[in-house]
């Protein structure tokens, strides 16, 4: 359910924002237009927002000064605390993409940015089918995260990113559970949603899923 990685992330609370910045030359082009990515998610989401994977808050604080009301779950201690010190008034809960609490009111959109990979493609398929179940017709799911276009697509980045050097992101790659386009779309089309993909950067999705 991502928990493998919780170590991971409570370690990078302190420098991940200081990553998506920009500066850590290895991630550049994974964090390309990052503030623009999360701008985008933003405007397609709707007024009642369920956000996974918060992190230290970035999308949470564009969400709020968009007027969206905003139920926020991550698992990381580190990140919800560094989250919870910037927005004291965010709705944060432990909990992952599977496991989190039972909502006390109804919502119309999803989202994520920059963590569904966490999930292997049978826990995508779970978390999928639970959203199915929360979301009424014309709900929302607004994710947006690193994807290949098909298993050659996979190939030639993994050569890429060999080729320049980046061993720590090629780890990464090769570790978590990134998965194709063709894997997503039949998982959202099984659980009854139309879905549609908009590439953002070079690595960056977005993934914009409506319930039928």
């Amino acid at each position: 359910m991502g928990r493998e990685f919780i170590d991971l992330f409570d370690e990078w609370s302190s420098s991940y924002d200081e990553t998506v910045s920009g500066n850590d030359q290895e991630y550049k082009e994974v964090f390309h237009n990052y503030d623009e990515i999360l701008e985008t998610v933003v405007q397609r989401s709707g007024s009642f927002v369920l956000e996974f994977g918060v992190g230290t808050g970035n999308l949470s604080e564009k969400l709020l000064r968009g007027g969206k009301q905003v139920i926020g779950i991550e698992p990381s201690k580190g990140m919800r605390e560094k989250a919870s010190e910037r927005h004291p008034d965010l709705r944060l809960h432990d909990g992952d993409f599977l496991s989190f609490p039972k909502l006390d009111q109804e919502i119309d959109t999803i989202v994520s940015t920059y963590a569904f990979h966490h999930l292997t493609d049978e826990e995508k398929d779970r978390a999928i089918g639970q959203y199915s179940q929360l979301l009424k017709k014309n709900g929302k799911i607004v994710f947006a995260d690193t994807a290949y276009l098909n298993e050659d697509d996979k190939k030639e980045r993994h050569e890429k990113v060999r080729s320049q050097g980046f061993l720590n992101l090629l780890k990464d790659l090769q570790t978590e559970y990134y998965t194709t386009l063709g894997v997503l779309e039949d998982l959202f089309k099984k659980h009854d949603f139309e879905v549609s993909f908009k590439k953002l950067n070079e690595y960056v999705w977005l993934m914009e899923a409506v319930k039928k």
